[in-house]
């Protein structure tokens, strides 16, 4: 796939929705942080679920705090692996409490050193909530990546840095939603719906779902053939 290519592809995605974002419930970088940190492994709905109630009682670091582990438990006993997250979080909170005046910090390396926080986390809060240029890898993105060609790799870190470095800078700071949205409503693991995927004459994947692809979208597909 070419510049020209993936301009195309993000021109569209932009066109559709020039204003994405997560669908995760925030009102706050902590609030973000600590929905992020909730959600591995774990739907978005069932973390807004789970984090109205939280939130509505302990929304910063000290008040987090102060409910305990087993307080963080009782609100979030409906997600996944809620014993380890609860203690990921009040861990986290005491440290954002005690060494960044309950500040979540801009930088990679301190939102890497608390607990719970990867790459993929950091790489949330420093886009959605600080608006920096950086690529979260989910298992939605590092699947369209590969699928359509956009920026092949085999692990999530190789898929990061090339989008990082393929993606025109005029997109990069969206492209994390919209690649995000696009894999989990379009371009799905088990059937991809290449009928209504807007950018299915620009995707290099070899299995396309043919049926009922729109009249102008597949003229498209076929001038590439």
């Amino acid at each position: 796939m070419n510049k020209a290519e993936r301009t195309e592809i993000f021109t569209r995605l932009r066109a559709a929705n020039p204003h994405p974002k997560t669908e995760l419930e925030y009102s706050s970088p902590f609030e973000l942080l600590a929905a992020v940190l909730l959600s591995a492994q774990a739907t978005d709905k069932g973390v807004n679920l789970a984090t109205r109630k939280l939130f509505a009682v302990a929304n910063t670091p000290q008040a987090m705090a102060e409910l305990g582990i087993e307080g963080i438990e009782q609100h979030i006993k409906t997600i996944g692996l809620f014993r380890s997250k609860a203690r990921h979080l009040y861990q986290t909170c005491c440290l954002l409490r005690d060494q960044h005046g309950g500040e979540v910090p801009q930088t990679r390396e301190a939102l890497e050193a608390l607990p719970g926080v990867g790459r993929k986390t950091a790489n949330v809060v420093l886009n959605t909530a600080f608006g920096q240029p950086t690529m979260a890898v989910d298992t939605h993105i590092f699947r369209v990546s590969n699928r359509t060609g956009l920026a092949p790799g085999k692990n999530v870190l190789e898929v990061e840095q090339k989008l990082v470095k393929y993606i025109p800078p005029e997109f990069i700071l969206h492209a994390h939603h919209w690649l995000i949205l696009h894999g989990r409503y379009v371009c799905k693991a088990r059937k991809p719906d290449c009928p209504v995927c807007s950018i299915v004459d620009l995707c290099e994947f070899n299995k396309k779902t043919a049926k009922e692809i729109p009249a102008h979208v597949f003229f498209h597909y076929c001038q590439t053939l």
